[in-house]
């Protein structure tokens, strides 16, 4: 492919259509976020179609329409009514544990107590309160994850009996999907509470360094909080040297509630929660367990990460069971009646939440994979992404930008190279291979690559932006070129001059061939006709009406035949790359080396010549053989009263062509004829020429000569010298030499 000289005004649009594009997906803007969250989504569900490894260990029990209907029922003895009280909880986890379950994650708030609650009567016939119960439960199991949110804490019976508390939170996108999860949730020191009520400190805002806290204040003023090197806040920065009961004057500010899954696979892998390094600046969480054991949850500035959805609700590979199912095991268990019972959860991490429908227990939304599921979905997910090591990273801006940059200076390279259907074609082309490596690199390296501003930006944009350009300005002018050459030149020719970079068309010197080919004996043949119709008027008696009808048969007939030895002549001319001048009645003129550059012009213009001699050859020989039917046809015509058709001639060709230096331009104006064309003393030379030549010869310069000799020895051979002629317009003798055909 011949390259393009770039131009400085497409140049310019396209980087100010680049730098555009950039600047849109620098601002986040909304609309283009939301369709590049719809890509998003597209990618996770073709994900699953190529299943990544899973955990193996993860199960569910489910708090069914059937478990609030069979606890209706009295399935505990006495029947109960949506709000469980806490024991039935207590005795999930009983027979959780004793299944050998590793952990069980409580996906239900429990934000009070409920003294409420009828007390359960325990094996040595005393009672208990059902809150006591479920702690109890909680205390011997020694795996309880509770439920927390920044909204709804468990009270301290719960928080201290469990291993852990577990963030539930769920923060959906604009469009009502579930996307990311919030790696943790800060539970705050009560003096830090205190000092968001009292003084409108703003907690969510606050500024976490590795030596302080900075918080802002309604008044716009900051409060900083120092830290010592073990982490700790000295109280008495809040309330003096006072130092309320129960509390430390040092202490830790907050503690980091991690999100429901990370607490489920830490309990899995060994990690450490407690010793995360946490750079949010980075981008990065570091979580490290026994045995060199290492997960980077990637991150963004507010502690966000992407789910890989990858498990759905009723994936196989998860145990599932409802709620009456694990209650009626523990009663048995506790009968003692352990034949044939079954221990499904053994070495599970367990997740016990809402399956039901139609009431407050109902846990449905929206996430990547469908419409309407089951969200507590997400914590087996988050689970699986941290156990499996399987995290979903966004392309970093630096990648963004590059291949926004990237994508952008390539549309622009081919859309300017190629013409604008191939041009089209290729960005098509480009637009399809890129979407197919950022599905790609989804599937397998669960890297989001952008797709809606590279492809609609920098590839869509720029495309449209530059084909309009080049269909306004640049394709006008060559519009303006085909119009003038596509019936002059052969269509190789008009594709070049097209693809030119530089082409001038207003006048230029140039050295040229031009060939003068004159139909020989035409002008005789043209008056033979006239004078037959004529002769065929006066014999009949014709009417004037009559009489005007033979003279314009006979004068279509004649223009049939010139325009049939005419066009012969034309073909060789384009057949070698010549640039067809001007028709001068029944005489063609030719030019070689203009428009396009030639250097073989001399030896392509006299191939031209020996071809149409042989093509005018050919054409009477043919002719020739159809006069024995015309004659047939003549007396047909006769005896219709019919002025007979003219018998058949053969005609010949007398071509001159002379090699020089000539003005070469556009002839003429925009609002009549424009023509291109030469002129100047070596274009008369070439016209005297063929008025030398005769019929069926070929006469040249010697400057036609002599440049066959240099690119085409092969035909410089064979020509024949002939005694200097002396021409009209030309005060010396010309040499000449004649170009044998035959």
């Amino acid at each position: 492919m011949k390259f393009k000289r770039l131009k400085r005004t497409p140049l310019l649009l396209a980087l100010s259509v680049l730098a555009l594009v950039c600047g849109g997906w620098w601002l986040h803007l909304d609309f283009p976020e939301r369709l590049e969250r719809l890509t998003y989504d597209l990618r996770v569900r073709g994900a699953q179609k190529f299943p990544a490894p899973a955990a193996t260990n993860l199960a569910f029990v489910a708090m069914e329409d059937s478990s609030i209907a069979a606890l209706r029922r009295g399935l505990l003895g006495q029947p109960y009514g949506l709000y469980w009280p806490r024991h039935v909880y207590g005795r999930v986890v009983e027979e959780l544990t004793a299944q050998g379950a590793k952990a069980v994650a409580f996906d239900v708030l429990f934000g009070e107590l409920r003294p409420d609650h009828a007390p359960v009567q325990m094996a040595d016939g005393t009672l208990m309160e059902s809150d006591q119960f479920f702690a109890l439960q909680m205390r011997r199991a020694g795996n309880v994850v509770s439920a927390f949110t920044a909204e709804v804490n468990p009270p301290d019976l719960f928080v201290t009996n469990s291993l852990a508390l577990g963030d539930i939170s769920t923060t959906k996108d604009a469009d009502g999907v579930l996307r990311q999860i919030k790696s943790f949730s800060l539970k705050w020191h009560p003096a830090f509470k205190s000092a968001a009520h009292q003084l409108g400190a703003n907690l969510e805002r606050a500024q976490i360094l590795p030596d302080k806290i900075i918080l802002p204040l309604a008044t716009g003023t900051n409060l900083t909080v120092a830290f010592d090197r073990d982490g700790n806040f000295d109280l008495a920065d809040f309330v003096g040297d006072e130092i309320p009961a129960g509390w430390k004057r040092f202490d830790k500010p907050f503690a980091r509630v991690w999100d429901l899954g990370i607490v489920m696979a830490a309990r899995e892998l060994n990690l450490d929660l407690a010793k995360a390094e946490v750079d949010l600046p980075g981008g990065k969480i570091i979580l490290r367990g026994a045995n060199g054991i290492e997960r980077v949850i990637p991150v963004d500035a507010g502690g966000f990460f992407l789910i890989n959805w990858q498990l759905t609700v009723d994936n196989p590979a998860i145990v599932r069971q409802p709620i009456e199912e694990v209650l009626k095991q523990d009663r048995l268990r506790l009968a003692g009646e352990t034949n044939g019972l079954k221990n499904p959860f053994a070495g599970r991490l367990v997740v016990l939440g809402s399956a039901a429908q139609g009431n407050d227990l109902s846990d449905h939304g929206a996430t990547p994979l469908e419409n309407d599921t089951l969200l507590v979905s997400k914590h087996w997910n988050v689970a699986n992404s941290v156990i499996t090591n399987q995290f979903i990273r966004r392309a970093s801006p630096t990648v963004s930008l590059a291949l926004i940059i990237f994508l952008g200076l390539a549309t622009a390279a081919l859309t300017w190279q190629l013409r604008a259907f191939a041009a089209s074609v290729a960005t098509a082309l480009l637009v399809a291979g890129y979407v197919a490596f950022a599905f790609f690199a989804f599937i397998k390296f669960r890297l989001w690559l952008p797709l809606v501003f590279p492809v609609a930006g920098a590839i869509l944009v720029e495309h449209v932006c530059l084909v309009t350009y080049r269909v306004v300005f640049e394709e006008r002018e060559q519009r303006r070129v085909k119009s003038v050459f596509s019936k002059i030149v052969s269509p190789d020719v008009v594709n070049e001059l097209l693809g030119a970079e530089k082409l001038s068309l207003g006048g230029t010197r140039r050295e040229v061939s031009v060939f003068f080919a004159d139909v020989r004996g035409f002008t005789t043949l043209t008056d033979q006709m006239q004078e037959q119709v004529a002769e065929f008027v006066r014999a009949n008696k014709l009417d004037a009406v009559a009489a005007e009808k033979c003279f314009d048969e006979s004068a279509r007939e004649t223009l049939a035949t010139v325009n049939l030895y005419l066009a012969a002549v034309a073909d060789a001319v384009k057949k070698h790359g010549g640039t067809l001048d001007k028709y001068i009645g029944d005489c063609v003129m030719a030019f070689w080396n203009a428009p396009i550059l030639d250097e073989n012009h001399a030896a392509k213009c006299v191939l031209a010549a020996l071809d149409a001699q042989r093509t005018i050859y050919e054409l009477n020989q043919e002719r020739l053989k159809l006069n024995a039917s015309r004659e047939i046809e003549n007396r047909a015509r006769a005896s219709a009263g019919l002025p007979p058709k003219p018998i058949l001639v053969a005609l010949q060709l007398g071509t001159g062509i002379n090699t020089g230096s000539v003005t070469v331009g556009l002839m003429g104006s925009n609002k009549h004829i424009l023509n291109y064309t030469v002129f100047g003393r070596e274009v008369n030379l070439a016209s005297r020429l063929e008025g030398v030549s005769g019929s069926g010869r070929i006469i040249i310069s010697e400057t036609t000569y002599n440049h066959l000799c240099l690119t085409a020895p092969e035909l410089g051979v064979k020509c024949i010298a002939l005694p200097p002629e002396k021409v009209k317009g030309i005060r010396e003798a010309v040499k000449i030499f004649e170009v044998p055909w035959k």
